[in-house]
């Protein structure tokens, strides 16, 4: 059973109390419709219910309205009386959000033929009430497209996302606004509980702690997005890539339709490496740049990809290596070239056209080199405190052989790894360094020295 606080969040627009429909003349009681068949199938599928609390009073709709029409995973709007609010509300949420908008209506009067395209649930009444038969049957067929919008594949329900399929979802954060202070709340509650699961010793306790975390929720798809994210993070700071992996299955196709999920969701395959995974995990990411364009995360999440079908094709000694060496060279150059402000994509490409070694590839790297030191530059270099800044700025200074650099970063680096995954990274490009250092005939003891840190450092954390 999903615990209470963590539920999606099922918003329902309607008028409140009595009401009389102007064409028909006929009361309609209202409240009594919210309680005997609309929240129980709300609650019957899993979902939170939540009605506004305020009558429209015409002007502009007060902003906790907005928050919910935008930021509510489900949405059902009674189209009964054909009031102007509502139908202005439900364009707002048609304008915001692609799918799980469900209208419904009583059979008082027809409602506005553009209406009727959107498969607006109707329903029965007998002089203006809601029968106990009618109201079973409204709470049967509601509870039936809720659990097809929860279940099911993605199927827009906007008029205006079917038409323009590029057209962005309105994505705000919940803590802008009042009405959802009180599931801000919980979603702290909530990272307390991870924070408590990942102050385990080990990875493989921290792990299992965030498996009995999962296991708390339920069903995974009326959890609320934020929750979920934030456990996909948690797993990925632990290297839980198997679980990781399993919990971005489960998750609804419109979240799973989220950039931030379908870039961590390739990330964890790539870890995970499985057969087929890698593959998949290419598909996720070609599809991202397909449909939003060229971008950094998502370009050097593929470069690294690549960057490891590489180093398995050369360990076996495959000639798919070469292909495989300069894909990954394509992907960050490209990614660097996407936001030449993003350094990550930028020094992995030179590190790379360094193992590549021929005159063009080491003539590309140089080019990069001041580029990149730039780009980390801007983000204060070694006076920084983020580890991506740092480890960038020792990869550099490696690169250009420049060790008191190297050296009096290295503690700074060290201390900012603060999960596993982050080091292993890194030294894995220090590793590349120091192989093509061994292959020219050279040794550095510089390098060796802090290649063991990294070691040392990672075993600390796992």
């Amino acid at each position: 059973m999903t615990i209470e606080k963590y539920k999606a969040m099922c918003f329902v627009d309607m008028p409140f109390g009595i009401k009389t429909d102007i064409s028909s003349g006929i009361e309609i009681d209202f409240d009594h419709i919210y309680k005997t068949a609309i929240k129980p199938a709300i609650k019957d599928a899993g979902l939170e219910p939540l009605r506004g609390d305020e009558e429209r009073t015409g002007g502009i709709i007060h902003s906790a309205m907005f928050a919910r029409l935008l930021l509510a995973e489900y949405v059902i709007a009674d189209l009964t009386l054909s009031n102007p609010n509502v139908f202005y509300e439900l364009g707002i949420r048609h304008a915001a959000r692609p799918f799980t908008t469900i209208p419904i209506f009583a059979n008082v009067h027809q409602i506005p033929f553009d209406v009727t395209m959107i498969r607006a649930l109707p329903y029965q009444l007998e002089d203006g009430k809601l029968t106990e038969k009618e109201a079973e049957n409204l709470k049967t067929e509601l509870k039936k497209r809720l659990q097809q919008a929860i279940d099911g594949p993605m199927t827009k329900d906007s008029p205006l996302f079917q038409l323009i399929p590029e057209y962005p979802v309105i994505d705000l954060p919940h803590e802008v606004t009042e009405a959802f202070r009180e599931r801000v709340k919980h979603e702290e509650t909530f990272n307390e509980k991870l924070t408590q699961a990942l102050s385990k010793s080990s990875n493989n306790e921290k792990r299992d702690g965030l498996l009995q975390i999962q296991h708390e929720l339920g069903d995974l798809k009326k959890v609320q997005r934020n929750v979920l994210v934030a456990l996909m993070l948690s797993y990925r700071s632990v290297e839980a890539w198997n679980e990781m992996a399993s919990l971005c299955e489960t998750f609804r196709d419109h979240l799973k339709d989220l950039v931030l999920v379908r870039q961590q969701w390739a990330f964890a395959l790539n870890r995970k490496n499985q057969p087929g995974d890698k593959e998949k995990a290419i598909k996720l990411l070609k599809g991202l740049i397909k449909e939003h364009g060229p971008d950094p995360e998502t370009l050097g999440i593929l470069g690294r990809v690549h960057k490891d079908r590489y180093r398995e094709a050369k360990e076996k000694g495959s000639i798919i290596a070469t292909a495989a060496l300069d894909d990954a060279i394509e992907a960050y150059t490209l990614g660097f070239e996407s936001d030449p402000r993003d350094y990550y994509p930028g020094v992995n490409a030179i590190t790379l056209l360094i193992e590549k070694g021929d005159d063009e590839s080491i003539k590309q790297a140089q080019q990069l080199v001041p580029l990149v030191s730039f780009a980390v530059a801007r983000r204060r270099g070694a006076s920084s405190s983020d580890y991506w800044d740092l480890a960038t700025v020792l990869e550099l200074a490696c690169i250009g052989n420049d060790w008191n650099a190297a050296i009096s970063v290295l503690p700074k680096v060290m201390d900012k790894a603060q999960e596993s995954w982050m080091p292993e990274t890194t030294l894995g490009n220090l590793n590349m360094l120091k192989q093509t250092i061994a292959y020219q005939g050279q040794d550095s003891p510089e390098l060796n020295k802090i290649i063991e840190q990294f070691n040392l450092r990672m075993s600390e954390l796992k």
